[in-house]
């Protein structure tokens, strides 16, 4: 999923490789991270907590901490809040009437009058 990533600017064609990728610790695999650190892209993705025990119960040979921008963080909980928000609007937006009148096809309801 993460080699598809598509930033659009305002002009020209989509870029393919962002400044940083935000997400959540469903996202905080090894894989993930070396994809992006290849790319030269900033994951600013928490690290989960059985992955941060495993890491320090390895000792040296467990590596760094990973880094995480808090700021850049809560900027994604910002975009998410937004998009909840619109999927909310948009159930409202395409709900149709639910009563016997509307239930039924057009054609049945002039054909019933």
């Amino acid at each position: 999923m993460l080699g598809k990533i598509r930033v659009r600017g305002p002009v020209g064609r989509p870029r393919t490789r962002p400044d940083a990728v935000a997400g959540d610790k469903a996202y905080s695999s090894r894989g993930n991270r070396s994809h992006l650190r290849k790319r030269g892209i900033k994951a600013v993705i928490p690290e989960k907590v059985d992955q941060a025990a495993n890491r320090r119960k390895k000792g040296s040979r467990g590596g760094r901490p990973v880094s995480h921008d808090d700021e850049l963080y809560k900027d994604r909980n910002t975009v998410e809040r937004l998009i909840n928000k619109m999927k909310a609007w948009r159930g409202i937006a395409t709900r149709y009437d639910k009563t016997p009148r509307r239930a039924t096809s057009p054609a049945s309801i002039f054909a019933a009058r």
